[in-house]
């Protein structure tokens, strides 16, 4: 069945490079994918999936198996707030959005293996569900999912991303956290404003921001354990936009990434402190607040993520996933159900895809995406059947 389930994938070749195409060249943002929708709910209904619509422009489709099990397959549907550049005939029409980091190619793969499922349903030993999910550039999708109970009846989940630091066809997962968590945050210094030729009339917030952002630096150097890897940046600051004013308020935006949801409280209170106590001392108020939906890491169950690397060694080469600290919203799957996240290699410097994600050259070697479809089937087919 093994056999017979790759054989599919790779008949499916073509149908899964041009739904990819099609997917990129009408590019929708978080919670905005409804043509993407329609075209999945369609196709769904068609192989005769039951489909049921989830967190606004979510899709679910389910077929049902003989057994008593349950397995669920994840892609994102979203794409980013990017002008697309090159000269693809197959590229963005909508302008200033693009699918800059292959959720195109994820609903594709998650089509074609529906293909292959709805074929050979009677192997498949209980049920699958296919989650097309919204919104996971920053917008928490996946936890809407969860929310909305779609994971209640759940034993396993897998998701898929396509990756530009593996070369093309490569399949890669590991053991335990892969992911960081990640938490967007903002900081807000209050003060009075004036002329800059007067100071000492003010209550100038850039003083305290400065000594405010020294600080956070030392959290990670001086205060935690060097053998827990966090990055905590905090690339904008923003105050005045005239060169001789002093702002009333000056703003500072970064992210918090770590495996350790402990240590990512402990600096989410020394953070804390250090904003409000350095803005006091200047006679400023400073206030520290979460921007987004924090990401928990994404930690993958040991056995599952064996299973992914024993099946992707039946497609070509695998290699051990090296810890990342970009974040993932599959990670609130993982919260709820055991599971695994894996990555498809897609860089190929021969055919000139090289540009990483979320940049406006992004582009995948869409010859290995069959890869992705088979990994999709026979994850739910193997561990339907025995479990694992």
């Amino acid at each position: 069945m093994e056999n017979l389930i790759i054989k599919k994938a790779k008949a499916l070749e073509e149908y899964v490079i041009e739904r990819r195409r099609d997917f990129h060249s009408f590019p929708e943002v978080k919670f905005e994918e409804v043509r993407s929708s329609k075209v999945i709910e369609e196709e769904l209904l068609k192989l005769g999936f039951k489909v049921f619509k989830t967190a606004g422009t979510g899709v679910v489709g389910v077929m049902e198996g003989k057994g008593e099990g349950s397995v669920a397959l994840r892609a994102d549907m979203d794409a980013l707030p990017i002008e697309e550049e090159g000269d693809l005939p197959y590229r963005s029409r909508v302008p200033g959005k693009m699918h800059a980091c292959g959720h195109d190619a994820h609903m594709a793969m998650l089509l074609g293996a529906a293909r292959i499922i709805s074929e050979l349903k009677d192997a498949f030993e209980g049920k699958v569900k296919l989650i097309f999910q919204p919104g996971e550039e920053g917008g928490g999708g996946a936890k809407r999912i969860v929310e909305e109970g779609h994971l209640d009846d759940v034993d396993a989940i897998l998701g898929i991303h396509v990756w530009f630091e593996l070369p093309s066809g490569v399949i890669a997962t590991r053991r335990g956290a892969l992911m960081a968590s990640s938490d967007g945050f903002l900081i807000r210094i209050r003060g009075k404003g004036g002329h800059g030729a007067t100071p000492h009339l003010t209550k100038d917030p850039t003083a305290p921001a400065a000594d405010i952002y020294n600080a956070l630096q030392k959290i990670v150097s001086r205060s935690l354990n060097p053998l827990s890897p966090v990055v905590l940046s905090v690339p904008v600051i923003e105050g005045s936009d005239a060169y001789n004013v002093i702002p009333d308020e000056v703003r500072m935006m970064g992210t918090l990434r770590t495996f350790d949801t402990k240590v990512r409280d402990e600096v989410m209170e020394r953070m804390e402190r250090i904003v409000r106590l350095y803005a006091s001392a200047w006679e400023c108020e400073g206030s520290l607040e979460l921007s987004r939906i924090p990401y928990p890491p994404v930690v993958n169950s040991p056995d599952l993520a064996e299973l992914v690397l024993r099946l992707g060694g039946m497609l070509g080469e695998i290699e051990e996933a090296d810890m990342t600290m970009v974040s993932e919203d599959f990670a609130f799957y993982l919260e709820k159900v055991n599971g695994v996240f894996a990555f498809l290699g897609i860089r190929n410097e021969e055919k000139g895809i090289i540009y990483p994600h979320h940049s406006p050259k992004f582009n995948i070697d869409e010859s290995v995406l069959w890869k992705g479809v088979a990994l999709y089937a026979l994850f739910a087919y193997s561990y339907l059947r025995s479990g694992r």
